[in-house]
């Protein structure tokens, strides 16, 4: 089976244990994977939505991995309350719906030894809640596919979070930037880009169209900063 560059770097985000979670986890490919690569024991591939259970039901029986691989439906991490767990991937859905996952299913964020998350969209929302609310920040990694950039964070629950007072770096991981990830200048180059052209259309003259322009074009010198 053939992944691609935004899974795989899921699975090779993940440690070595006995039972690993896939929440949200469409066709399955995320559980084989990681019982293939001998990286965990078990695995749960949890959806919230009926079809891409029996999807991925098909695909594990195709690999004859019905004994290792458990399919459940169900809302966020609630399918895995009677489980015991260690690791959990939640991927491919928005940065709210992430944050708001882990909210409502705290004591069993506690109780794991790490979770691997990768939103799809409004990641610099699910950053800025990870680093003020007691998570440790254990990884933080970005990859392209397909020519969309994807952000990864690796944590668990416990610590003091990577705080940090500038809104800038809700937007640009500083851990990407402090290891000079290879992605990362193009992935700011990208965010100048599309401010640019939100600019370029921002002509309304009320004061809520000022305060944006003037808003957004802040916030551009403040990338173009960390260029330098």
């Amino acid at each position: 089976m053939e992944l691609s560059n935004r899974l795989n770097k899921l699975i090779n985000l993940c440690d070595k244990c006995n039972t690993i979670a896939d929440i949200g986890t469409d066709h399955g490919y995320i559980p084989i994977n990681l019982i293939e690569r001998d990286i965990c024991n078990f695995s749960i591939a949890s959806d919230i939505n009926s079809h891409p259970v029996e999807r991925a039901k098909v695909n594990v029986k195709s690999y004859g991995l019905e004994k290792r691989i458990k399919c459940k439906k169900g809302s966020g991490l609630n399918t895995i309350k009677d489980e015991k767990v260690q690791g959990v991937i939640i991927a491919g859905m928005g940065g709210n719906l992430i944050k708001e996952i882990l909210i409502e299913n705290l004591s069993i964020v506690k109780s794991l030894q790490y979770l691997v998350l990768q939103p799809t969209q409004n990641a610099e929302v699910l950053r800025k809640y990870l680093y003020n609310n007691n998570f440790e920040i254990l990884d933080e990694e970005m990859c392209i596919d397909e020519g969309i950039y994807y952000e990864f964070f690796k944590i668990r629950y416990g610590g003091n979070g990577f705080r940090t007072n500038e809104d800038i770096y809700y937007t640009v991981s500083p851990l990407l930037i402090d290891k000079n990830h290879p992605l990362i200048k193009d992935y700011i180059i990208s965010k100048i880009q599309e401010l640019e052209k939100i600019l370029l259309y921002l002509n309304g003259n009320t004061s809520n169209a000022i305060a944006r322009k003037l808003f957004l074009e802040d916030f551009k010198i403040k990338l173009e900063r960390l260029l330098v």
